[in-house]
């Protein structure tokens, strides 16, 4: 299955909100029926013609309407109103009504039209800045996603990229601070800078300098306050070759996760290196840390849209401790599946933040057959 950095977008509605427009059509004509004041239910049956243009298709919307003039016309008989201008006036309003149910449905569909244009151009987008990451690399398997706050969004600052270079297999991810254009523009120099300079740079803090100054080349061109504000937490690892395990140069971001057999930690690189677009400041950048990646294991890297999300009673959500015991994980991809049920479940709602997760599983190394 083909990597899924952003999830498909759906705007149906629930399968229950499709009988409204019918519901609203039997309770109207049957208080219609049963009222001994005329036409009390009339409400029922334009809102009804109303909830059916916004919820369904035209040619369903035309059947409510279809029904309701129907029904009133039969009412109208039953009434002996059908001659005289009472029954004519009730036919009036209720064909007015059905046409109502017509124009909003007409209205909801234009509009449904433009804002899929500019989804699907906002997407395009976003997957050419952020294309997905190749699904295999020897024995190295890789899945990722980005998931916006809001389904409708599509486009926004986060980032992480997968490149394999002659000093073995390097990662990164990566949170732009901001949202829109200028988020967008900062995510495509960076990720630009990344697959150059990793084929160059042999070593990590190396390779976070010539990603900085691209940076700052760019920013030259942007606002002041964009200057001053802006920065991008970043964690860059690379997998060493020959089961070498992992280097991590951590420039603010949160740590990574080892998923192992039943047991998920964070692996800790010490005390976090300032933020990319930074380093004005003079601090120098922390030495890279090494850390195990043995066979078998899975490496999340996640954006703080995931450690920031929040339960109801204000609790951050822990990978490490809402993934414990839920493995032994055989893909990556069954990492970051899990992982975006999860902060859904944990958050109970809309998101604060967008969020990235990308997932490496080293796999084991085939065993031979020894003939005897």
């Amino acid at each position: 299955m083909p990597n899924d950095p952003l999830p498909p977008y759906s705007a149906r509605w629930p399968r229950y909100v499709e009988f409204a427009p019918g519901v609203l059509v039997a309770g109207g004509l049957l208080w219609d029926t049963l009222s001994p004041e005329e036409y009390w239910g009339d409400p029922m049956l334009t809102a009804a013609s109303v909830t059916a243009g916004a919820l369904l298709s035209l040619q369903h919307t035309l059947v409510i309407g279809v029904v309701i003039i129907v029904g009133v016309a039969l009412l109208t008989v039953k009434d002996g109103t059908a001659g005289d201008i009472v029954g004519y006036l009730e036919l009036i309003n209720t064909v007015f009504a059905a046409l109502m149910g017509v124009g909003v449905n007409w209205v909801v569909a234009r509009h449904g039209r433009s804002l899929d244009i500019m989804r699907t151009v906002a997407e395009a987008a976003q997957r050419a800045v952020l294309p997905a990451p190749p699904e295999r690399i020897g024995s190295l398997t890789t899945a990722a996603r980005y998931q916006a706050a809001q389904s409708e969004a599509r486009i926004g600052g986060d980032a992480y990229a997968v490149q394999r270079t002659p000093f073995g297999v390097r990662l990164l991810i990566a949170d732009v601070r901001g949202k829109g254009l200028d988020a967008v523009s900062a995510v495509s120099v960076l990720l630009g800078a990344f697959r150059e300079a990793a084929e160059e740079e042999p070593g990590l803090p190396a390779l976070a300098d010539r990603m900085e100054r691209a940076l700052l080349r760019e920013s030259e061109q942007t606002s002041e306050e964009v200057r001053l504000e802006g920065f991008i937490t970043a964690l860059i690892c690379e997998i060493l070759p020959q089961g070498g395990g992992l280097r991590l140069l951590n420039c603010g971001h949160p740590a990574p996760y080892l998923c192992h057999g039943t047991e998920v930690r964070a692996l800790e690189t010490g005390e976090p290196g300032l933020p990319l677009g930074m380093g004005g400041l003079g601090v120098p950048r922390p030495e890279p840390t090494d850390r195990p990646f043995p066979p078998g294991s899975t490496l999340l890297l996640v954006t703080d849209g995931v450690t920031e999300a929040r339960d109801p009673g204000g609790t951050f959500y822990d990978p490490a401790v809402q993934l414990a015991g839920r493995g032994p994980f055989q893909e990556p991809r069954e990492v970051i599946d899990l992982l975006a049920r999860e902060v859904e479940r944990w958050t109970g709602g809309p998101r604060d933040d967008d969020m990235a997760m990308l997932a490496i599983t080293r796999q084991p190394m085939p065993t031979p057959n020894l003939l005897v």
